[in-house]
């Protein structure tokens, strides 16, 4: 298993929580492959709105 720093998982933590309001220990509970997955979700969205405007 792969570790990585602690500044790494704040910042995928809160970039997640912050477009989906999701708690701490949800995504906690995910490992790093499912919240990456999620964060490039939310950049695609993100990228697609500014497409628009």
């Amino acid at each position: 298993m792969k570790t990585y720093a602690a500044a790494e998982l704040r910042s995928e933590i809160a970039y997640i929580a912050y477009h989906f309001h999701w708690s701490h220990n949800e995504l906690l509970d995910m490992d790093h492959i499912q919240r990456r997955a999620y964060i490039q979700s939310i950049a695609d969205i993100n990228q697609l709105l500014d497409d628009r405007n």
